[in-house]
């Protein structure tokens, strides 16, 4: 099977067992850039991405995202919110006029709080179970079919921890780049595989049934070059440590934000964190 990225070939890494689906899952790596995939995917979305995935009790028992969208001054996430709006803030400008979208947008969150964070036109796209009561908080949330008229209406597109989710990444990124407009920002996260290379399939960011792409800097610059994108570096910037302490705190399956954990120097935890998870290696892309 050839990898989904670059074309060259890959081989089998092993199985690892899925522990909601109860069934095991293939996972191969490219010669070439790196890549690595599920080869049998779970692709029926509507039974994976129901509303009891987003309550924790799915493929994924660290997301919970109906207290989030309920409690947004009192979850974890508002941490990483903050980071990306940090982060997004240094990379483009923000006015009243800036148009962004976030891709795969969840219960809307980040949308809700760049919105007042900024003052930009923020919307967002998703078409898991939990849209109805995003819209119904009063979230901005795109139909699947509105996304058909855009192209090029967007400054920024953002998509945190939705590109290990997609089968095809190509093609996602290609639609992600046909809604920017020329020079537009496209800032995303996601799992860096590279520091866990010789041992995937143990690697606790591997959820098989969900994480089926897996990406190193190298195969996410390859993706980010074919489909319209000019990949570029800029490390850890003001915003990253935010970031990673929602993403240390939900590890320790905490959910609300504690006094206590602003007591934690996270600028220097933050860079600890990321010399190990190697986060801030991928590029940020700007649409060509």
């Amino acid at each position: 099977m050839n990898c989904r990225i670059c074309g060259g070939p890959s081989n089998v890494i092993g199985e690892k067992l899925g522990r909601f689906a109860k069934r095991p899952f293939v996972l191969r790596r490219c010669q070439r850039c790196q890549f690595s995939f599920v080869e049998n995917p779970w692709l029926d979305y509507a039974q994976i991405y129901d509303a009891a995935y987003y309550e924790g009790r799915g493929a994924d028992p660290l997301v919970d995202y109906r207290f989030e969208l309920a409690q947004p001054e009192l979850t974890i996430r508002r941490h990483e919110w903050e980071g990306i709006v940090k982060i997004v803030g240094q990379l483009t400008a923000f006015t009243p006029k800036t148009r962004w979208l976030d891709f795969g947008c969840g219960n809307g969150g980040l949308v809700r709080h760049a919105r007042k964070a900024t003052g930009c036109e923020v919307v967002g796209f998703e078409q898991g179970g939990i849209v109805a009561a995003a819209r119904a908080a009063g979230i901005p949330i795109l139909e699947p079919g509105a996304l058909a008229g855009l192209e090029g209406s967007f400054d920024v597109v953002t998509a945190i921890e939705v590109l290990e989710h997609v089968a095809d990444p190509p093609a996602t990124l290609r639609e992600i780049r046909r809604l920017l407009r020329p020079g537009g920002l496209f800032f995303y996260t996601t799992g860096n595989a590279a520091p866990f290379r010789d041992h995937l399939l143990s690697w606790g960011y591997f959820i098989p049934e969900i994480h089926i792409s897996l990406y190193e800097p190298a195969s996410m610059t390859e993706a980010l070059r074919r489909t319209g994108f000019e990949p570029r570096q800029h490390g850890y910037l003001p915003g990253w440590d935010d970031v990673i302490r929602f993403k240390v705190l939900k590890n320790l399956k905490l959910r609300r934000s504690r006094a206590l954990h602003r007591a934690v120097p996270w600028h220097l935890l933050g860079r600890v964190v990321d010399r190990h998870h190697r986060l801030t290696e991928f590029p940020v892309a700007h649409a060509i």
